[in-house]
């Protein structure tokens, strides 16, 4: 197989890990004649009872830096398992589950899409209501143009089958589940995203976003994320996260809230616009001592996510005070 350097470095994780990880390959996809496996990694506790927050990046092969960021944070749980008794503690009380690389086969070409030529985050069988942007919403015109969805009439690709198949067998049975899947690519600052991409209306789980979000603001006051629905931008066909969002409404009672962070990548251009002459360019940073900024800086966020997993029934909106947040939050962003 060939070395594809984010690979490399997870593999290296999965062995410094042995003894705390299970990690198991949930599918192979084929690349100019080069197999690659898409790993499902577990740390915690796997009683179904129990909370559990997914770790999901590489759905675009070109945004590697999604890949690298949930590879350094795991990598540093790992270490701090060495001392910290404080995380063995949280571990008891919660399950983490890891796909950092789930296209890799667009990663090795340098595609935003699987080498099928088709766009993972178009592919799930959901339609927008409204006008999408042409092309960039998703189309199936051709696999030669960026945001193909796929043919009609085929099922989701390989890739998506095992992210949808993880997220339905270890996230979706749970009372509680969050999932954190990491891009970029869009905007001059960071943006936490949440469904739905597919139409405009409010969500029946906005109080939980919102309160999530003004905990967060509590404990980091100066952060720089900003929090909005994805629809807020633009809308789009095929969303995987729409998808699996509307299949845990058939749980009844559960929470998953799905979360997207999508990385400021323009801002990387902005102060290097060189990048513009690099296809990664517009979607990573390239300077070494920037990509060791953006790794260090969204280790908080990823960090705060598993805590307030496990403490979910400490902030999570209840009673009446749900119907309030609900309004502020639909208030604020579904209001002119």
């Amino acid at each position: 197989m060939a070395a594809l350097p984010e690979l490399q470095e997870l593999e290296r994780i999965l062995e410094l890990g042995r003894g705390h990880l299970e990690a198991e390959v949930v599918c192979e996809v084929s690349a100019a004649h080069q197999r690659f496996p898409v790993y499902q990694i577990c740390l915690g506790n796997p009683d179904p009872a129990l909370p559990a927050i997914g770790f999901f990046g590489g759905i675009h092969g070109l945004e590697r830096i999604g890949t690298q960021v949930l590879l350094s944070f795991l990598r540093g749980l790992l270490t701090r398992l060495t001392w910290d008794k404080s995380l063995h503690h949280l571990l008891q009380d919660v399950r983490l589950v890891f796909m950092p690389l789930i296209n890799p086969g667009g990663m090795w070409q340098s595609t935003r899409c699987n080498p099928q030529g088709v766009d993972l985050m178009r592919n799930a069988p959901v339609n927008a209501e409204g006008k999408v942007p042409f092309l960039v919403g998703g189309h199936r015109i051709s696999r030669h143009l960026p945001w193909y969805r796929g043919a009609a009439d085929a099922g989701m690709e390989v890739e998506n089958q095992a992210l949808c198949q993880v997220v339905q067998k270890e996230l979706l049975g749970r009372s509680f589940s969050m999932a954190i899947d990491c891009h970029s690519g869009f905007g001059l600052r960071d943006r936490i995203w949440f469904p739905h991409a597919h139409d405009v209306h409010p969500i029946p789980h906005l109080a939980d976003i919102l309160s999530l979000e003004e905990l967060f603001q509590q404990t980091h006051p100066n952060h720089h994320y900003l929090f909005e629905p994805q629809s807020l931008q633009y809308q789009t066909h095929g969303d995987v996260w729409d998808y699996l969002y509307l299949q845990s409404q058939q749980h009844h009672g559960n929470t998953f809230l799905p979360l997207t962070l999508e990385m400021g990548s323009w801002l990387w251009v902005k102060k290097n616009p060189r990048q513009l002459f690099s296809r990664h360019g517009m979607f990573n940073p390239i300077a070494e001592h920037r990509l060791q900024r953006v790794l260090r800086r969204h280790n908080s966020w990823l960090d705060f996510l598993m805590r307030a997993t496990c403490g979910h029934q400490q902030w999570l909106a209840q009673g009446p005070s749900r119907l309030r947040l609900q309004e502020r939050a639909v208030a604020r962003w579904y209001r002119p």
